[in-house]
């Protein structure tokens, strides 16, 4: 249920598992193939981050992942579910109910307060007001967001706490996934840690199934686990070796 949204216990299944995906684009006689018979796994509670320049396929991979397209051939499970061939009703139904998206750009209503931003996404589910505003305060503790600034508007936050704000609306469905893409391009390299922090730690601390999705290998570093892409295929899948740990800002 939305209303239990960070409580120790509320994670689901968040497997994820790619066979033979591919993604081609046709107009008129001409194809573009953007990912080319990509298979790979991802456990219950990875964080992996997914690099590659512009126009690796990177992008395409992720609306994939993200339920916003679908592939043109191939197999994508999301806990459990084959999602590979939904219609698009069903496909925004997976996204609301198992997607947490976290965008470069922060997409907070610039009118709403802070509390009432990251209750949003719960607006058209079955829980009351109590309910929703309870699960907003959970997910705003889980992404360490400071309580004195909750009732402030987004013009008043600085980037970084902008982009806490969106993680945070990104955790209150109770997600099986959370998908970042590029979350801290907007941001300087010191705002870029404490948002990167705050991933660590809903990984650490709370097991969650992350998807990071960047062109910096710096940013990837922050991972357990990177995926490379280039030209549509990937060309390496491998442990972070040093593992980048955040200054610890809150």
């Amino acid at each position: 249920m939305a209303a239990r949204a960070v409580e120790p216990s509320w994670r689901t299944k968040g497997m994820i598992e790619c066979k033979d995906i591919a993604k081609i684009y046709q107009s008129g006689e001409i194809e573009t193939v953007a990912i080319k018979d990509i298979t790979f796994t991802i456990k219950d509670g990875e964080f992996v981050a997914i690099i590659g320049p512009s126009g690796s396929g990177k992008s395409t991979l992720m609306h994939i992942l993200g339920c916003l397209d679908i592939p043109t051939r191939g197999t994508y499970l999301l806990d459990s579910h084959d999602v590979s061939q939904l219609s698009d009703n069903e496909l925004a139904e997976i996204r609301n109910r198992k997607i947490g998206f976290v965008f470069q750009s922060f997409n907070l209503l610039p009118r709403a307060t802070v509390l009432r931003n990251v209750t949003l996404p719960l607006v058209y589910a079955s829980a009351s007001q109590h309910e929703r505003e309870k699960a907003a305060v959970s997910a705003l503790h889980a992404s360490a967001f400071p309580e004195k600034f909750w009732h402030h508007y987004p013009n008043q936050l600085s980037g970084g706490m902008m982009q806490r704000v969106a993680i945070a609306r990104a955790l209150v469905n109770n997600p099986s996934l959370l998908l970042a893409d590029e979350p801290t391009g907007n941001l300087d390299t010191k705002t870029g840690e404490i948002v990167l922090d705050t991933f660590q730690r809903l990984h650490m601390e709370q097991g969650h199934t992350i998807i990071l999705i960047t062109h910096e290998l710096y940013v990837a570093e922050h991972a357990e686990r990177i995926i490379q892409i280039r030209d549509g295929n990937i060309v390496s899948d491998s442990p972070v070796k040093n593992r980048r740990i955040a200054n610890n800002h809150h």
